[in-house]
């Protein structure tokens, strides 16, 4: 591709260094030095740790042919000067790549919790209906019948671009995709036109990067405002709004009537009937404007409730038929590491959960309290390098919520263990004074109380060690993680593996 076809559409300030007209063919787009080859577009991004300004040199060094970047510099080939380089990599993407979003149906995920296996249930309605779809997300990036691990939620806009496009050319037809914050911020979807977007929930989380509620929420509305489709005759509703949450109302009403509404406990478009709740799963059906949706899900909680509604919605919102709607939601299983259930408990109950923000804390632990006749012993820490604000709330949620809490270590990064664990325990000691020794597990823990054990792996095993029949343990904040973050070095480290080894060791049966 030509530079000047590929650049055509950008705002550019200025151009400067090597003659334009020369028009060179470009073979590549990179915003990493270390990752150009004679041919390529370098962008300089100013990054969170590094300014690519300062690697300019070593792109031109290594073959780049044109620089985009924000700051004037002096090179000898064409140098040409955006607004903002991010926003400018997105559109070249797109660009390079041939527009590939626009072959297939974009389905956008955004809010606090719940993204994922809203995700994964679309997945399996989408499949029912006979599509074939792709999903972009926090577990990994999945097409084709084939799953890729991810750095991130949602993958720098010139990664996601080459994704979309092997995705098309693999005869993908939707892609789900979990939307984050950050990649709404830094541009990553900028070019992304969707076909159906969905709002689940806002709570206190990431304000390490936006600073004020207001602000995080200011980004997660730019799925609706910026890159949702019109609407037509054909697609008369392309937003699915939980009405539940306060910013959902806000929401719903800055739409009007452009929008689906799912409420689980108030007035909406899509809103359950004859519910039926255990720790086998949720049963029941949907009320919609297109008849009853039918559902047996062995998803577990009421916030997975929430997140069968804003699936079905989102289908609905597709054209999906009711009856592949209701067929995906039955096949929907399991999602790794939400609510997981380790089967291998037996009459002990034990779960796995993602939950690392307070608000999806405190629903994990109400869904598993609702429905445990047993004790609860909720096993969780808070990672490090990450919003410190909300380590005290977690520690009260838990605490307030659970008849034992394990403050353990999550992924310190490069952040003390035991300083981390000590501004939780500042939150768990708000609600629960009585600190217990490791000595007491073997005794059974009759009475509200506290465990600190810095050592993850040996928290799970207390926990589980002490839970009796009947009881539940909740192990939060990592999820389908695989890995642990101590001092900057990453461990093989698996929650679900770590209970399986447990009760190997000691038989599944209750104390």
């Amino acid at each position: 591709m030509k530079l000047s076809l590929l650049t055509d559409q950008l705002h550019v300030e200025a151009t400067t260094g090597a003659d334009p007209s020369l028009d060179p063919d470009v073979t590549a787009i990179c915003y990493d030095s270390r990752k150009v080859a004679p041919g390529a577009v370098f962008v300089a991004i100013e990054g969170f740790a590094a300014d690519g300004h300062r690697f300019i040199p070593d792109a031109v060094h290594r073959g780049a042919v044109a620089v985009v970047c924000r700051k004037p510099v002096a090179a000898d080939v064409v140098v040409i000067r955006v607004t903002d380089p991010r926003a400018a990599l997105a559109q070249l993407s797109c660009r390079f790549y041939g527009q590939p979003a626009d072959r297939m149906t974009l389905v956008g995920v955004t809010g606090t919790s719940g993204k994922t296996t809203v995700t994964y249930l679309l997945e399996k309605i989408l499949e029912k209906a006979g599509h074939r779809p792709g999903v972009v997300g926090t577990i990994n990036y999945r097409y084709a019948g084939q799953a890729f691990a991810n750095p991130v939620t949602t993958p720098e806009s010139l990664e996601l671009q080459d994704m979309f496009r092997q995705m098309a050319d693999s005869g993908t037809t939707h892609v789900v995709m979990e939307v984050s914050s950050h990649s709404l911020d830094l541009h990553r979807v900028d070019g992304c036109d969707f076909d159906a977007a969905v709002f689940t929930n806002l709570s206190h989380d990431h304000l390490d990067h936006h600073g004020t509620m207001d602000r995080y929420w200011h980004s997660k509305k730019r799925l609706f405002l910026d890159h949702l489709k019109p609407v037509d005759r054909t697609h008369p509703v392309r937003a699915v709004v939980n009405t539940d949450d306060p910013r959902g109302r806000e929401l719903a009403a800055a739409l009007g009537a452009k929008v689906l509404r799912t409420a689980a406990y108030g007035d909406g478009d899509l809103v359950p009937q004859g519910v039926v709740r255990d720790l086998a799963g949720i049963r029941g059906s949907i009320a919609t404007t297109h008849g009853e949706i039918p559902f047996d899900s062995p998803l577990v909680g009421d916030f997975n409730l929430e997140n069968i509604l804003s699936a079905a919605g989102a289908a609905l919102a597709l054209g999906i038929p009711p009856a592949a709607i209701a067929a995906g939601i039955d096949a929907t299983v399991c999602v790794p590491g939400r609510l997981e259930r380790i089967v291998e408990g037996g009459d002990r109950f034990i779960f796995v959960d993602y939950s690392h923000k307070p608000d999806a804390l405190e629903n994990a632990i109400s869904a598993l309290r609702a429905l445990t006749t047993g004790r609860l012993i909720t096993v969780f820490g808070c990672g490090g390098d990450r919003d410190r604000s909300k380590r005290p709330v977690m520690g009260e949620i838990a605490a307030r919520l659970s008849d034992v809490t394990v403050v353990t270590s999550d992924n310190p990064r490069s952040e003390d263990p035991l300083t981390i664990i000590a501004q939780v325990e500042a939150g768990v000691r708000k609600v629960c004074t009585r600190r217990l020794s490791a000595d007491a597990m073997s005794g059974g823990w009759q009475n509200k109380g506290y465990l600190v054990e810095p050592d993850r792996g040996a928290a799970i095993s207390s926990a589980i060690t002490a839970a009796q029949a009947g009881d539940a343990v909740l192990i939060a904040g990592k999820g389908h993680e695989t890995y642990q973050i101590l001092a900057g070095e990453t461990i093989h480290f698996d929650d679900r593996e770590v209970a399986r080894q447990v009760l190997a060791a000691i038989g599944p049966s209750g104390a």
